[in-house]
């Protein structure tokens, strides 16, 4: 997910926004806290606006992903090791990968009090897969068989329905894909297989503004870039039933002023701790800090339709690749909160695999080397896109400095104020060489670091790559007979996309976060969330 992560470990596939962007206020009061505008019984959040309405198709950056994994609750989610735990789906069961019999739990009902049945997950998946709802995540649907019927290349759709999807009855129905996917149970794990209730069809223009899920709380208020507002629900019947009153989800204009909020008791939990205030955090906050790895990449994403980069030989990336001082970076700026990158797999993913590549260790010489040799750079100048309100500006300003020393290649940080502005440029191909990208995973299968990002469909595909033995190494990957044969296959693809570099990996991810004197039980899942369903108030 584009910083964006996905249900318990996941939602990921999503770009990370380690911060949100102006600040919350409501009405009521909280005698655990001092935090003015919180209900009793309510925990507070830094996360920013999101970049879309809130429909699960069309959210795949961690902001908007953050609530839509509140209100919603898809066929199964996963523990903190990535192991599939089953919550809407009683079972899901195949002989052949290619046919997929879901079986749903009984009694489950949306917050307007209506049934969850077979129809609505259904209903849902066409329309979020239709090129007439223009969904960001309809690419998820294309394994369905009848998937081009509805997502045609070009023209307008042939049907409203994917053949692949038949109904058995209310708590039954079946998938039937296009080829065998052996690891397409995974990724029903991610948020945009969220069902959806009849109300949605009415008005989804309204209802994005106003959702009405199945999840573990309950909308409330959405006040347009200061918060959103959601309350537990008590009818809820998943296994991360909220142990909270609800929800406010905070916007800040900086990390900074988020982590002045925590100090200063009007804020319950951060995300990520700033550059700036990482060398003290721990201090400041001692037991309430949070430190912990997650499955996630930091990376820089050229943009092939740009001047830059259009027909630029991967040589040249490689070059610029190696002229990033990783090591000394995470070490200082980053206050050694991160690992350097050896692939484009992070830690904890099924897959991953130490490439043994010098192209992620730090060598000017043959940086300059390889930089000259594929050709070099137009005009001789990059620039790197950031959101400024995510604590990136001084990471970046370092990678700038060692990629122009090692180099002599001028590079210059391009920043934008806030994710969304960040993320409209990137999706309007307005993004003037490349961009700070994030990845958490929506799966914990290789696969998703893969085909998810380099895919010449793949929505999240924002660098515009496109090459056809990629995308055919991937579709190998893709028809495996077993899920080992398949990660093994994804592991050569990599090898192979290593060659093209359709991005530089930088450095693996750590949440650096923490939690303020009137909240406990603040924990982090696979993917760096907080499970904000077990946190309780003092």
């Amino acid at each position: 997910m584009r910083g964006a992560k996905s249900a318990k470990w996941v939602v990921g596939a999503i770009v990370v926004a380690l911060a949100a962007t102006a600040c919350g206020g409501g009405n009521g009061d909280d005698t655990a806290s001092k935090e003015k505008g919180k209900p009793a019984g309510y925990v507070s959040i830094d996360v920013g606006e999101p970049q879309k309405p809130l429909i699960p198709a069309d959210t795949n950056e961690s902001l908007g992903s953050y609530v839509i994994q509140s209100l919603f609750t898809q066929l199964l989610d996963f523990d903190a090791q990535g192991k599939i735990v089953y919550t809407n789906a009683e079972s899901i069961k195949t002989t052949d990968s290619k046919t997929w019999t879901v079986k749903l739990k009984s009694g489950w009902k949306f917050h307007d009090g209506t049934p969850v049945t077979s129809k609505s997950y259904v209903d849902a998946w066409n329309w979020y897969a239709n090129i007439n709802n223009k969904q960001q995540n309809a690419f998820w649907f294309e394994d369905i068989a009848g998937y081009a019927d509805v997502h045609p290349a070009k023209g307008a759709p042939k049907s409203d329905k994917m053949s692949g999807l038949k109904i058995v009855d209310d708590t039954t129905f079946t998938i039937e894909l296009t080829n065998p996917v052996p690891y397409f149970e995974y990724k029903l794990g991610y948020t945009t297989w969220a069902p959806l209730p009849e109300s949605f069809y009415k008005d989804p223009a309204a209802f994005g503004q106003k959702p009405v899920g199945n999840g573990p709380y309950i909308f409330e208020k959405w006040d347009k870039k200061k918060l959103i507002q959601v309350k537990a629900n008590p009818d809820y019947l998943g296994p991360n039933k909220a142990k909270n009153k609800g929800v406010l989800f905070k916007n800040y204009a900086t990390v900074e002023a988020a982590y002045q909020d925590l100090l200063s008791g009007n804020l319950d939990m951060i995300r990520q701790v700033g550059p700036k205030d990482l060398p003290k955090y721990k201090q400041d906050l001692g037991d309430r800090a949070i430190e912990q790895p997650y499955a996630a990449i930091q990376s820089l994403v050229p943009t092939f339709y740009s001047k830059t980069f259009k027909g630029i030989n991967p040589k040249v990336l490689q070059g610029l690749s190696m002229a990033i001082d990783r090591e000394t970076i995470t070490k200082t700026v980053l206050n050694g909160t991160r690992k350097p990158a050896t692939s484009f797999i992070p830690e904890g993913v099924a897959g991953k695999q130490d490439l043994g590549s010098d192209v992620f260790t730090f060598n000017p010489a043959k940086a300059k080397q390889f930089v000259t040799e594929g050709g070099g750079i137009p005009d001789n100048k990059i620039w790197i896109q950031y959101n400024a309100d995510g604590g990136h500006k001084e990471w970046v300003t370092a990678v700038c400095e060692s990629i122009r020393n090692s180099t002599g290649v001028d590079c210059i940080p391009d920043a934008k104020p806030d994710f969304q502005t960040d993320l409209e440029a990137r999706d309007n191909n307005k993004v003037k060489s490349m961009y700070r990208g994030g990845w958490v995973a929506d799966y914990p299968v290789n696969v998703n670091f893969m085909r998810e990002l380099y895919g010449t469909t793949a929505e999240a595909n924002n660098g515009r790559f496109s090459d056809p033995a990629v995308d055919a190494a991937f579709k190998k990957g893709d028809n495996a007979k077993t899920l080992e044969e398949s990660i093994k296959a994804y592991q050569d693809a990599e090898k192979l996309v290593l060659t093209k570099m359709p991005a530089i990996p930088l450095w693996e991810y750590k949440i650096n976060g923490g939690h303020s004197e009137a909240v406990d039980n603040v924990t982090v899942d696979f993917h760096g969330d907080f499970n904000i369903t077990e946190v309780t108030v003092k």
